[in-house]
């Protein structure tokens, strides 16, 4: 049995730039219905919420969009609230943009850009988000990320994230297969959890970074987000 005591370093399938982008597109549609089933949006307009507080209006950059549904559920919240929300997210696969344009209805203005989060600093960002992106992240690539969101974000910055539960990892296969989500999915979905973290991961990775003012919090299910509101 895989032991889930230290964060597996194995490279996840999805992340092989030799994909098809065929096959990339149909792991995004997978990993959005993932995302729902799993109430992944929550923990990110939660955040929003408290650290907007009256605030009517935001711009924020989501780092590693995907198929885009982050984007898409922020941008229906905000509506609903009466917010103006200024909406880019940044991929470095650039196969996900014209994923995330087919699925996003043609009223809802989103900005999505293949390219490095590195490239789009100083462009005056209330908050930097990310969503199950970290744990793709090497240890160096991750610091320097928190580095920039730390120096990037007006109001905030969110990792939200997985955790390294034993649960999670063993019952993930159950409901791939119950939703007949694609290979990939089933195979990555799995690693993505030992590959996740857990708290002391976290105040290493934060502490080496420099990062003293942001908290670690659970979030249902078997989420661990990083967050630093000022």
């Amino acid at each position: 049995m895989t032991s889930l005591a230290i964060r597996s370093r194995e490279e996840e399938q999805m992340d092989d730039p030799a994909l098809p982008p065929e096959d990339y597109a149909a792991v995004l549609a997978d990993l959005a219905q993932v995302n729902r089933v799993t109430f992944s949006a929550r923990p990110t307009l939660g955040f929003l919420k408290r650290a907007l507080g009256d605030r009517k209006a935001f711009r924020l950059l989501d780092v590693g969009f995907g198929q885009g549904d982050m984007l898409r559920a922020i941008a229906r919240w905000a509506e609903r609230k009466g917010i103006t929300a200024d909406l880019v997210g940044v991929d470095l696969n650039p196969n996900s943009a014209p994923s995330a344009r087919a699925v996003t209805p043609a009223g809802m203005t989103i900005d999505y850009r293949a390219g490095d989060y590195a490239d789009l600093a100083g462009q005056g960002w209330d908050f930097v988000v990310s969503s199950f992106v970290a744990h793709h992240m090497s240890d160096d690539q991750l610091r320097a990320f928190l580095r920039f969101m730390e120096a990037e974000s007006r109001i905030g910055w969110l990792v939200n994230d997985l955790h390294r539960h034993r649960f999670a990892y063993l019952g993930f296969p159950l409901l791939a297969a119950i939703m007949r989500w694609h290979p990939i999915v089933a195979h990555d979905g799995r690693l993505s959890i030992a590959r996740s973290f857990r708290r002391d991961d976290w105040q290493a990775i934060l502490a080496d970074a420099g990062t003293t003012q942001a908290a670690i919090v659970r979030r249902f299910p078997f989420r661990l987000c990083v967050e630093r509101i000022r």
